[in-house]
């Protein structure tokens, strides 16, 4: 038995089968003062991690889902310094080691700092190979001055950086694929200004990470009611780094729909009921595809033709 022990702590597992390993610490982690009262941190992303702990000192003050590897803490105070790390905690509830402490500073704030800087200028974006995009921007002006400029991708801000920088490399992103980024400024009293003019980047082709972001086993069962006929629909979330929340439904080549889960999105099979009036439901195709999480759209699930056969009998069909 002491063999058998020996060799389940090696792999990582109890003597039931749990899993005990922790998962790695989080590294490149960044803190900026993006305001006086708010920091901005920041680590690489892991899809391996379910939650990251992020600790102002010695105390946790965040709980962020793994999908994401950034952060604004708030509620901080105007001219003080502080401290943060992040730790990583898996699906099984192991937690790694903290990362190394980094420090930040908030600005003071000029009393009645109520102007908001200028929008950033002349944004220009390129492809920095197949999962990057290199981006650089006339600096904003300010009455007092620019803390921070923070760079947004689909309505989602996607980086930060320092006020005495004005170019940003953007990582993690997929091939062949087109991004449209703004950047804002902030001031000390946390003062936004309008987005600069947007620009478009499209990436590199390459082979990527490997994974589909297409939705998978897409099923349909027709079944009529008293208010129409409906498409029994349902298929498997692509495995892509974060949750898939909203996705587009096609009828014949054509957008018909969107649907959109406001909490709990499905992680595992995704189902929906297709209402389609009067309209016939055998002999149709349709398809789906996810918005993913960096806000773009993701690879179309093959075509389904749907048929009156046995429920999940519905044969795929076109290329």
């Amino acid at each position: 038995m002491a063999g058998l022990v020996v060799a389940l702590a090696a792999t990582g597992c109890s003597d039931d089968g749990r899993d005990t390993t922790p998962p790695p610490v989080p590294v490149e982690v960044s803190a900026l003062a993006s305001s006086s009262v708010s920091v901005h941190v920041m680590w690489r992303a892991d899809p391996s991690v379910a939650v990251f702990e992020v600790f102002r000192g010695d105390a946790k003050v965040l709980d962020v889902t793994g999908g994401r590897h950034m952060v604004d803490v708030s509620g901080l105070t105007p001219g003080t310094a502080y401290t943060f790390s992040v730790r990583a905690r898996d699906k099984a509830g192991n937690v790694s080691a903290a990362s190394p402490g980094v420090p930040a500073t908030t600005p003071s704030v000029v009393q009645g700092e109520r102007v908001p800087p200028t929008a950033p200028g002349n944004l220009r974006g390129q492809a920095r190979g197949k999962d990057g995009a290199t981006l650089t921007w006339a600096a904003a002006t300010d009455d007092v001055g620019v803390t921070a400029y923070d760079i947004w991708q689909a309505g989602v801000r996607v980086h930060s950086v320092a006020a005495d920088r004005t170019t940003a490399v953007v990582t993690g992103l997929r091939p062949g694929t087109e991004y449209v980024f703004t950047v804002t400024a902030r001031d000390a009293a946390d003062n936004k200004s309008p987005a600069s003019s947007p620009v478009t980047v499209v990436t590199e082709q390459g082979a990527g990470n490997g994974r589909n972001t297409a939705p998978t086993d897409l099923r349909a069962i027709p079944r009529t009611a008293v208010d129409g006929t409906y498409a029994d629909l349902t298929w498997t979330p692509p495995d892509v780094d974060g949750v898939v929340a909203s996705y587009e439904v096609y009828l014949d080549g054509r957008f018909l729909t969107t649907v959109q889960w406001g909490a709990a999105p499905p992680t595992e099979v995704a189902r929906y009921s297709l209402p389609l009036g009067d309209r016939p439901v055998v002999g149709h195709v349709l398809k789906v595809r996810g918005q993913l999480p960096d806000g773009t759209w993701g690879e179309f699930s093959a075509d389904l033709t749907v048929t009156d056969a046995p429920p999940g009998a519905a044969t795929p069909g076109g290329p």
